[in-house]
């Protein structure tokens, strides 16, 4: 055979073999299961702004619990109450949807952040060194991360979830179609609607809020590199609340303060409408904003925007194995507004004994008042706001 031809024939096999290789590895990397699995994911980043518009350093754990008493918890809860960050991740819960049965792997990252509560049992949690207030601060702090290693994900599973006498919004996220998981632990299985966890982190926001000089108005900038899709900003005084929308936030917008004439009701569809449009199914929408409703719309002043995507897969990377042909993470950010009128109403309540009101501030009130002092340039009034932090820290201890 001329070497011509010999060459030609060696070199038409090797192309030969090297489609059905590659025709090979894109069907195997294709695992089975992938294209039938469906993720859908909500959380909260909730935060104060300082005076610079920036989020400051708070006690995120403080105040009384609001989980029911079989979500685990970081070790103990004794250290939580001194664990200060920036930010406090809240209730993110993880959705998933399979029309057959699988198992998944599935792991959390939280940068310069650790996991404080989560639900079902995880296979890891990390990191395992003791904490301290200040440990997240560290320069050479880890990570935060949570494992859960075989998630059985079945729609086959029947719907009997935990559940304790009494209300908590704990439970307003089981409200969707979502299938069912289970993971086996060493005193018996555990099952849920989803995945759910919390934490704290010291991470900077992609987003600042100064008042104006003239108190009124609020000048939002996007520090990030992705538009912020959504901003909210909401008042609520008593009985009275009020709340404007603005779209799309390249580089930064002012707000005006919102007239204190709308409903809970209305606010509740434009949010509803606004996480939809992320790409959450409208039961999971509907089911983020009741989980949320009591906390989002309480007294006082607050930015409520969604966070940008990029923001969240860098400051909490999800991996899911096998991975899913569809992964949406919505996540809104909460933005506590430190106002001329909620100073003023702060330190009325002080100065009349009404702790109805001061309660209505809850974990809020500590941070509120330190920027208050921190602020002050009278020295008297510096004095009584110490008295006042110093109330408020008894406040949180008792409750």
């Amino acid at each position: 055979m001329p070497p011509k031809r010999f060459f030609g024939i060696v070199t038409y096999g090797l192309l030969i073999v090297c489609i059905f290789l590659l025709a090979h590895l894109s069907r195997a990397a294709k695992s089975p299961g992938d294209s039938d699995l469906k993720v859908h994911e909500w959380g909260t980043f909730t935060s104060i702004a300082g005076k610079d518009g920036r989020a400051v350093s708070w006690l995120p754990l403080a105040g009384p619990a609001d989980l029911p008493s079989f979500v685990e918890h970081f070790r103990d809860t004794s250290f939580k109450v001194g664990l200060s960050g920036t930010v406090r991740m809240e209730t993110p819960v993880v959705y998933f949807y399979a029309p057959h049965a699988m198992t998944l792997s599935v792991k959390v990252s939280f940068a310069r952040g650790v996991l404080t509560e989560w639900y079902p049992h995880a296979t890891r949690v990390e990191p395992t060194a003791a904490l301290f207030d200040g440990s997240l601060y560290q320069k050479n702090a880890n990570d935060g991360s949570i494992t859960w290693d075989s998630v059985a994900v079945d729609p086959g599973f029947p719907a009997e979830f935990p559940r304790e006498n009494g209300d908590s919004h704990y439970y307003a996220a089981r409200e969707t179609s979502a299938t069912p998981v289970r993971v086996k632990t060493p005193t018996g299985d555990r099952q849920e609607k989803f995945l759910f966890y919390r934490g704290v982190a010291v991470y900077p926001l992609p987003i600042s809020a100064n008042l104006t000089p003239d108190g009124d108005k609020v000048l939002v900038k996007n520090l990030g590199e992705q538009a912020i899709p959504s901003v909210v900003r909401f008042e609520r005084r008593g009985e009275r609340l009020g709340y404007s929308l603005s779209s799309t936030v390249q580089s930064e917008a002012t707000l005006d303060p919102p007239e204190l004439n709308c409903t809970l009701d209305s606010l509740d569809k434009d949010l509803e409408n606004m996480l939809v449009a992320q790409g959450l199914y409208s039961e999971e929408a509907r089911a983020m904003v009741q989980t949320w409703r009591d906390s989002w719309f309480e007294e006082g002043s607050r930015l409520i925007y969604i966070v940008p995507a990029h923001f969240v897969d860098t400051i909490l990377p999800l991996s899911i194995r096998p991975a899913p042909s569809q992964s949406v993470r919505v996540f809104v950010g909460r933005l506590e507004l430190i106002t001329p009128a909620t100073e003023k109403a702060i330190e009325t309540a002080f100065e009349t004994g009404d702790h109805a009101t001061l309660r209505k501030y809850g974990r809020f009130l500590e941070p509120i008042l330190t920027e208050m002092m921190r602020n002050a340039s009278d020295k008297d009034r510096r004095r009584t706001l110490s008295t006042y932090l110093s109330s408020a820290y008894s406040y949180l201890a008792q409750n």
